[in-house]
This record gives C-alpha cells, structure tokens and sequence, in this order.
C-alpha cells in the first residue's frame, strides 16, 4: 500500500520494531500475561464455531468440519492482518493529542512508523494459534489435494489478511476528518472477523450484500473454503468465485492505498 516504504529502506523500521520487542521483553511477567491472553482470545474466535455445533449439525447447510475450515481461513487472515498493521487503529489518538505532527516530521514514512509503534508482539501467539487450527482444519476437512488446492491453501490467508489489513487501513483514515470514527472502524474490522466466522449462508440478503460482497469478506473464508472442499456455492456463484480471493485482495490493498494517501495529504495540524 501507499506510504509503506520498499525493501531497501526496512532497515530504521526493523530497528524501531526490535527496539520496541526489547522493551517490552523487560517486563517478563506482563509480557507472559499479555501472551497468554492474546493465545485465548484467538481460541475464543474459534470456540464459537464449536459452541454452534453442540446445538445443530449444520450450519447455513455445511457440517462442522466444513464450517471449521471456512472459519479459520479467515481468522488465520485476521490474526496475521493484525500482527502487521493492527496499530494503524492507533490514528485518531495520535491525531487528537497532536502527537502524529511529530511523526510527520520524520524522515520515514508515517504508515510504516504508524505500524511498528507499540508494537505487540503477544499478537504473535494470536497468528500461532490460528494458523495451528488451520493446519488442523485442512487436514481433516476431506480435502482432495491437488497442486492448485495446495497453493491456495497457502494463498487464502495471506489474502485474507491483505484484505483484512486494507479494512484496517482505510477505516482508521476516516480519523483524518471524523476523529471520533473508532466505533465504526471496529465494526468493520472486528465485526468483519465476526461475520467471516460463519458460512455467508446463514445471513439474510441484505447483510451478505454489504459484508460479504461489497466489502468483501465472503472471499476471506467462505469461497476460498468451498474451492478447497471442491463444493459448488448454494448461492449460485459459478465455481471459479471460490479462487478470486487473491484478486479481490489486492485492489482491495491499491484503493486503501489512495484513501491512505488522500487522508495524509490533506491533514491539518491540531495545532496541539
């Protein structure tokens, strides 16, 4: 995205990124809490699935492990979404106490300083959990493997936190005009991980349109998932929607990028 600086000039930032890892290593036991609780709340996302299914046998017409398999894609994509650009939610605190006007006169760019300041890594143990339930879930959904379901096994989570990190970074520039947009931005973020949680088969008309197509997210689990179980969609979509994800992810990424670029370039100082 825009504002994200090339691979030869990583150098400041990975510093700026260890420098922060070393000082939150200092505190052992709040470090080791904040770890453990990160690894729970990624359980949490998943234990939901399990809590639907003490209920019912199928969900919006899939079983569990159907289900399990659509949910962690998506999850996997989030966790990893929020590892690399979670702290861009970070923008309307730094805009309303004035702090950011420091960032801007740095000579680095203010998104990729955005992201490594505050840096959790317990976010780590969140990506951990999440890409372990994924393993677990491809190896026991009944998938037949081929070379093309192999690489979107690897594709579909990496897309979906190319497009979960794009949500991040386009709500939270709304902060430029809206300050108070926090609200909103959770919705769509946080709200989108909720919604990707579930087959797109279980929501009226109304909210699939919305969540699922025009913002995306029914291609961040669920029709990666169908393409991998080689089930036909009972929406109707013909079969090769289930291998989009990677193309709904990257322009999903370039018009974050233009939101990203619109909002900084026309930023006014608090005057704080």
């Amino acid at each position: 995205m825009a504002d994200v600086p090339g691979a030869g000039a990583l150098a400041p930032y990975a510093r700026l990124l260890a420098a922060q890892a070393r000082g939150q290593a200092q505190y052992r036991a709040s470090f080791a809490f904040d770890t453990t609780g990160s690894v729970l709340y990624a359980l949490a996302d998943l234990a939901q699935v399990l809590v639907m299914f003490r209920v019912t046998r199928a969900l919006g017409g899939f079983d569990f492990r159907q289900t399990l398999l659509i949910a962690s894609l998506a999850v996997c994509g989030f966790a990893l979404a929020d590892l690399v650009v979670g702290n861009v939610d970070r923008l309307r605190v730094l805009i309303r106490s004035g702090l950011l006007d420091a960032v801007l006169v740095r000579p680095l760019g203010v998104l990729g300083q955005l992201l490594v300041m505050d840096f959790a890594p317990r976010r780590i143990g969140r990506v951990v959990v999440a890409g372990s339930v994924l393993v677990v879930a491809l190896l026991r959904a009944g998938i037949h493997w081929n070379p093309a379901r192999v690489a979107l096994a690897v594709a579909a989570p990496l897309a979906a936190a190319v497009l979960f990190g794009s949500v991040f970074v386009a709500t939270a520039t709304v902060a430029f005009w809206w300050i108070e947009s926090g609200e909103i931005a959770n919705g769509l973020t946080y709200g989108g991980r909720d919604f990707t949680s579930y087959p797109v088969t279980v929501y009226g008309t109304l909210f699939r349109t919305i969540l699922g197509y025009a913002a995306g997210y029914a291609f961040a689990g669920y029709y990666p998932g169908l393409a991998l179980l080689g089930l036909p969609d009972p929406l109707g979509l013909p079969r090769w929607v289930g291998w989009c994800s990677p193309g709904v992810a990257l322009p999903s990424a370039a018009a974050a990028g233009l939101v990203w670029r619109f909002g900084i370039r026309r930023y006014r100082s608090t005057g704080s």
